[in-house]
């Protein structure tokens, strides 16, 4: 039996509504501008959460397959939680807030300086909204290809994207 969830199994991380936690920590650096800071944190807070829930889920149900003997599933299931924790991190929380955070204050700069600047925030925010979509797909990959040349080898897994043609991560 193959330990990897299979693209036929639903995953309610990233095949249902719930994947739209992952992206909390964009639409509240979107809203930095108009918003109090403490709202940015709170959606980062979210986004991880989707991550250790993602993590947590993955892990289990790696555990609750059968393996030759216990050791092998502790290891599995270990191997697969660093895995996902780390793509997530990566995918959901680190590099996307960061990308939108310096969408927005690239825009914002412009924005604030120009003949619009009494409406700088809002067109800040527009613009962080818009490019959401546009970052996902790219990031995802990006952090493909830097988990398959350096994390999945020393753990010695391979890409659940070989596993999963059907099911793109970064697909909503």
């Amino acid at each position: 039996m193959d330990p990897k969830v299979t693209s036929t199994q639903s995953d309610i991380f990233r095949d249902t509504p719930v994947r739209l936690l992952g992206y909390a920590n964009e639409l509240g650096e979107a809203f930095r501008s108009v918003v109090n800071v403490k709202w940015v944190w709170l959606s980062y807070g979210i986004a991880t959460a989707y991550v250790f829930a993602d993590t947590g889920y993955k892990t289990i149900a790696i555990r609750n397959q059968t393996f030759p003997s216990e050791k092998e599933r502790n290891m599995r299931s270990l191997k697969e939680g660093v895995d996902v924790l780390t793509w997530q991190t990566l995918a959901s929380v680190i590099i996307p807030g960061f990308t939108i955070n310096r969408i927005c204050a690239t825009a914002n700069y412009f924005f604030s300086r120009s003949e619009i600047k009494r409406h700088a925030k809002w067109l800040t925010v527009a613009v962080g909204l818009t490019s959401i979509p546009f970052i996902i797909k790219p990031i995802d990959e990006l952090v493909d290809y830097l988990m398959d040349t350096t994390v999945r080898p020393m753990l010695e897994i391979e890409s659940p994207q070989k596993h999963d043609k059907l099911s793109p991560k970064g697909t909503i």
